[in-house]
């Protein structure tokens, strides 16, 4: 299954952060702690270049700890810092503040030496569809500064939003790119609602992730839909798992449709348990084994 998603407004959108780029000071890219990997836009290192970044894996009460440790250690090798963030609980943030000053604090002196004792820092915050970036604003400005939703594509516009004295961000809706190279990132966007439900075989995305799960968290699999074996395809899987929910139509046949949109939406807001869909590129081997989904 090759999924490719990129409607005509997110072009507009990476017009709009390329050209607000000289606005801000600091952006904040947002990825999705389950998928660091597949929720990157590789458009972006080419828009924001040299521009100071930080990197907040938002979601990270839904990855799996472990492997989020692994993603840590892999961007500190890297050079790179990033912060795991709980946009729902505000983990993170007072963090993402304090990286915030540091990233501008010679900058800030200088302009202090000029004369000019206090600027508000500019932030962009920029993302996939569905990353969290409305809680994230929400959150990080202690009010209901943006819209949120569960569905991809909520924001539709720029916005600055005043988060204190000290720091001003502008929201950007949510950017694809034209083309997913490799198929595993178009069913990871799938899997956690970075794409439209709409414009998938649902059943199929569903089959495709309870067998990943087999794979890589079996208890949780098991525990979640009250499986005794799960060594089989996913379809076979999804039709025992829905059998045991009672997704039942007439003639006693299983009700696909039902059953795929509770094991995406239960896997979507962590009622399956802490599941992380990928690890570090070099720990990719590995990837099946999975962590322990606590």
């Amino acid at each position: 299954m090759n999924i490719q998603w990129f409607p005509g407004h997110m072009a507009k959108t990476k017009r709009i952060v390329a050209e607000s780029l000289k606005l801000v000071d600091v952006v904040i890219e947002l990825l999705d702690a389950r998928i660091p990997r597949s929720s990157k836009n590789p458009d972006l290192d080419e828009i924001v270049k040299n521009r100071p970044r930080i990197i907040a894996l938002n979601k990270s009460d839904l990855a799996d700890r472990k492997i989020s440790e692994e993603w840590a250690q892999w961007y500190a090798e890297k050079g790179l810092k990033c912060l795991f963030i709980d946009s729902i609980q505000g983990k993170g943030f007072n963090e993402l503040k304090n990286e915030m000053r540091s990233l501008m604090r010679d900058k800030i002196e200088k302009e202090k030496q000029r004369g000019r004792i206090f600027r508000s820092i500019k932030t962009m915050v920029v993302g996939i569809p569905n990353v969290g970036k409305s809680s994230f604003i929400n959150r990080i400005a202690g009010k209901a500064a943006a819209i949120t939703g569960d569905k991809p594509g909520v924001t539709r516009g720029k916005q600055w939003i005043r988060i204190n004295e000290e720091i001003e961000l502008l929201d950007t809706p949510g950017i694809l790119w034209p083309k997913f190279d490799d198929p595993r990132v178009g069913m990871n966007l799938a899997y956690t609602g970075a794409i439209k439900d709409d414009i998938l075989d649902t059943v199929e995305v569903a089959s495709s992730l309870i067998e990943f799960l087999s794979k890589a968290y079996p208890q949780n699999l098991r525990e979640r839909f009250k499986l005794k074996d799960v060594d089989g395809m996913g379809h076979e899987l999804l039709e025992a798992a829905g059998r045991n929910r009672g997704c039942i139509i007439s003639g006693g046949e299983i009700d696909f449709m039902r059953i795929s949109a509770i094991v995406l939406d239960e896997f979507r807001g962590g009622k399956i348990g802490r599941i992380s869909l990928e690890k570090p590129p070099d720990r990719e081997e590995n990837k099946a084994e999975g962590g322990d989904g606590s």
